[in-house]
This record gives C-alpha cells, sequence and structure tokens, in this order.
C-alpha cells in the first residue's frame, strides 16, 4: 500500500503542476478566439498538428526506452548519456535541415509565403526533443517538483510572449506610433507570435535544463543500439497515435474546397477539441506518475491486484469528468469563453472527451506489452488506429468536415482499446473488474443521453437538472465503491 500512496502523492504534484500549467496554457485558446478569425487560428492548430509528428519522429521513443533500460541497467548514468548524446546529434541534424530546406518544406506544407514558420516550429521541435531526455531523468528519480517547476516555466514563458507581441506591443504602438517597441513589433507578422513566444519559452528552458544535462559523457554504442531496438515500435506507435489525434487537422485543409474555409474549420475544430482539456490533464498527469511506477513494482507479488485497482479508479475519475463537461458545456458559451463564431463546434466536445477516455484507458492496458518487452504489438495497435483515422477522415471529411474527424477519433481509441484489452489478457492476464467498469459506462451515457433527450431551455432549469444528473452518478458510485476506496484511502 506505501507504494500506492507515493504513487497518489507523485500523481498529486504531478497533477497539480499539468492542471495549473496546461489550465493556463489552454487559456490561451479563448485568449486567441478573441484576437484571431477562426482561419487564423486554424492555421495556428495545423502548424501545431505538423509540430506534433515532428516531435514523436525526433525522439523516436526514446523516453520510453530511457525508462526501460534506467530501471533494469546498474549503470544510469551511462543510460542516460547515451540516450541524450543521440537525440541531441539528431535534433542538430534536424535544425540544419529545415534551415538549408525551409522554402521547400513551406512550399510542400502550403506556407510558400512564410517559410518563417517552419524555421521557427524546425527549431522548436529540435529544442524540445533534447530536453525530453532530462525530463524524462526528472521522473524517474521521482523528483515531480522540480519537473513541475521547469513545466511552469515554460509555460508561463509561453503565455507572457503572447500577450506581450499579440495585446500589449499593439496597444503601446497604437497609442504611441513611435515608440521604441517599433523597433520589436511588426504588425505584419500576426500569427507568427504565436511560434515567435513558444521559440523564447523552449530556448528558455533549454537554457534553465542545462545544469541537469551535464553529465559525464559515456556513450555506449551497444547500449544504444539495444534502446533504440527497443525504442523503435515506440517510434511507430508514436507516429501512429499522432494520426490518431493530429492527421485530421493536416487533411482538413488539404480534402476540403476552398468555398468550404478549410482553414476556418480547422480553427473552430481546434477550439472546441480543447475543451476537453480537464480529461487530457487528468490523463497525461497520471501518466507521468504511472509509467515509472508500473515499471518499478512489474516484480511486486500482488501488482496485478494493483493494477485492475488502478484501471478501475482511472475509468471512475474519467468519466466523472466526461458527464461534468458534457452535462454543462453550455457554460461556455454563458461564460463567454470562446468567440460566438466558434460555437457552431460545442458539438464535438463529448465525443472528443469520451475519445480521450479511452485513449487513457488504452495507457493504462499498454502496461502488458512494455513489462512483456511485446512492444510490437502497441505498433500494431497504433497503427490498426492510424488505418481507421486515415480511411474514416479521408472518407467522410470532403461532406461532412471536422465532425467525421470527432468520430474518427472515437471509433479509433475505442478499437485501440479494445485490441489492447484482448491480446493483454492472452499474454499478460490481469483480473480487471470489467463488469463494473462496463456498469458505469453504461449509466453514464444513459445520464448523459437523457440530458439531451430533454433539451430544456430555461438555463437555471437546464443546470438544475443536469447537476442532479450528475449527482446520480456520484452517488451510485459512493454506494457501489465505499467500502473499498475508504480501505484504499487507509
Amino acid at each position: 500500500m506505501n507504494s500506492f500512496k507515493k504513487l497518489a502523492g507523485e500523481t498529486a504534484i504531478y497533477g497539480v503542476s499539468s492542471i495549473v500549467g496546461r489550465f493556463l496554457n489552454w487559456w490561451l485558446v479563448p485568449y486567441y478566439s478573441h484576437i484571431f478569425l477562426t482561419e487564423e487560428y486554424g492555421v495556428v492548430a495545423n502548424l501545431y498538428a505538423y509540430m506534433a509528428f515532428l516531435l514523436v519522429v525526433l525522439t523516436y521513443g526514446m523516453e520510453t526506452g530511457y525508462f526501460r533500460f534506467a530501471s533494469q541497467k546498474s549503470d544510469k548514468d551511462k543510460v542516460y548519456s547515451s540516450t541524450l548524446i543521440s537525440l541531441v546529434f539528431t535534433s542538430a541534424s534536424f535544425i540544419l535541415l529545415v534551415l538549408t530546406f525551409d522554402t521547400t518544406f513551406a512550399s510542400w506544407m502550403d506556407y510558400e509565403n512564410y517559410p518563417q514558420y517552419i524555421r521557427w516550429i524546425g527549431i522548436i521541435v529540435a529544442i524540445d526533443a533534447i530536453t525530453s531526455i532530462p525530463f524524462a531523468k526528472l521522473r524517474i528519480e521521482s523528483r515531480p517538483i522540480k519537473f513541475a517547476v521547469f513545466k511552469l516555466i515554460n509555460i508561463f514563458t509561453n503565455i507572457i510572449f503572447n500577450i506581450f507581441f499579440l495585446s500589449i506591443c499593439p496597444a503601446i504602438l497604437k497609442a504611441n506610433p513611435d515608440s521604441f517597441i517599433q523597433h520589436v513589433y511588426s504588425p505584419e507578422i500576426g500569427v507568427g507570435y504565436v511560434f515567435i513566444s513558444n521559440l523564447i519559452a523552449s530556448s528558455l528552458t533549454l537554457l534553465i535544463m542545462i545544469p541537469d544535462m551535464w553529465v559525464k559523457i559515456q556513450f555506449d554504442k551497444r547500449l544504444l543500439k539495444e534502446i533504440l531496438y527497443y525504442s523503435f515500435p515506440i517510434l511507430l506507435v508514436g507516429i501512429a497515435g499522432m494520426i490518431n489525434q493530429n492527421i485530421d487537422k493536416i487533411l482538413i485543409p488539404k480534402l476540403l474546397n476552398e468555398d468550404q474555409d478549410p482553414m476556418s474549420q480547422v480553427g473552430i475544430y481546434s477550439a472546441n477539441y480543447k475543451l476537453a482539456v480537464l480529461m487530457n490533464m487528468f490523463i497525461q498527469a497520471f501518466r507521468y506518475a504511472f509509467e515509472p511506477f508500473f515499471f518499478s513494482q512489474a516484480k511486486e507479488k500482488n501488482n496485478k491486484n494493483g493494477y485492475a485497482l488502478v484501471l478501475k479508479y482511472f475509468v471512475i475519475f474519467g468519466l466523472i469528468i466526461f458527464l461534468a463537461i458534457s452535462l454543462f458545456v453550455d457554460l461556455f458559451k454563458t461564460l463567454n469563453i470562446l468567440e460566438e463564431k466558434y460555437y457552431s463546434g460545442l458539438k464535438i466536445v463529448p465525443i472528443v472527451l469520451m475519445a480521450n477516455l479511452f485513449l487513457g484507458i488504452y495507457y493504462t492496458l499498454s502496461l502488458w506489452y512494455k513489462l512483456t518487452d511485446k512492444t510490437r504489438f502497441g505498433a500494431y495497435f497504433a497503427l490498426a488506429g492510424a488505418a481507421i483515422s486515415l480511411v474514416v477522415n479521408i472518407a467522410f471529411i470532403p461532406q461532412f468536415g471536422y465532425m467525421a474527424s470527432a468520430i474518427a477519433v472515437l471509433i479509433c481509441f475505442f478499437v485501440m482499446t479494445l485490441l489492447s484489452y484482448f491480446f493483454g489478457q492472452k499474454y499478460y492476464p490481469v483480473e480487471y473488474p470489467v463488469k463494473r467498469i462496463l456498469l458505469y459506462f453504461l449509466l453514464s451515457l444513459i445520464l448523459y443521453f437523457i440530458a439531451v433527450i430533454i433539451n430544456l431551455e430555461t438555463s437555471l432549469l437546464m443546470y438544475f437538472v443536469h447537476a442532479l444528473l450528475l449527482a446520480v452518478f456520484l452517488i451510485t458510485i459512493f454506494v457501489l465503491e465505499k467500502r473499498e476506496f475508504l480501505r484504499f484511502l487507509r
């Protein structure tokens, strides 16, 4: 039980930093919605989708490989040094490639007039790839506070410079056109300041992490080959995962006609997709603590019982988040979180929430192929999901726009979860409380569809009814789980 206390404690620290940081960062979405047109925000979302792919390629599964080998090897410093040197070399080579062929890449990505965007995002991704291993080192050494501080510094820096460039500088120039600000700010850059702010934040993070990166050089070529062999399927998983989560933001502009306002649809879709942030924060905080935890607990006698317990409570809290946001999604209108021009995309929020919950369940189930070194199965599942995403998006985006993308994400993660569960029971059987978990899923969906069917027009009455529906779910959980939950807390 002490190990579970440690997991809970570290999840709380990672969770607070992740929730605070991501919540602050998330406020850039409504901020952008009040500053940018939908098509302008579509440019931001589109380029960040490319960045997500590039980051996976440039880290090539080394983070998970580092976790695995640092947990097994006695010489952890050699594992750290070898992986870090590898990433520094490949990231530096990538920066050189981008700076040399920026106009070619810009043309291929339909940004012929903005090659500077390509240079900026290339450098950002390379820096983030380099710092991924120092951040992983902090996690495996159980130093969540330092991890959280560095992450928050990155986020605060990004937010501050966004506000500086997008709000403060224009206001100063409007009041005083001859101000010194004219030397550091140009209105023509516009959306580009989003990437400049990110570049400054990533560079500062790299700078402050240099002391943690400074280790005795111990490059072991044979060890690196072993890590790369282990990590390669993780790279395939990562690429497929990015297809599942971000290919829609790349395909929409390429599959829709100009008269369908493709970049505007990307902007609306992406802004509303971000409203599912609370679920993402919960999943991310859980993963930061859970991944190193289950590697360290692999040899414990009752580890499988613990994994089953963890999954059940993960699902419970995930469904609470799903209902809480889905039942009160209209509050985003009432509180003017987004500009009215983005409201048409609110209908995707419940779909995305449920999709992300299945993604979180998939991550939790995926421990079996990592512990048994059958990481190729992770690649198989992710590739299956990627195939579903590509087929659904390509087939239905031209007709249904971003709604097809939201449904594709849900189908993809649901299928991946089923595949991981059934194959996991074959190679690493765990007695998960499937019936109880299915009961909670069924109850939450029934309550949600009751709310949809009732469709009350009076806001106060609607919120009251929705609060009652949420209370029904919470009371049911309390009644069924009270004894075990109290025992777990003790």
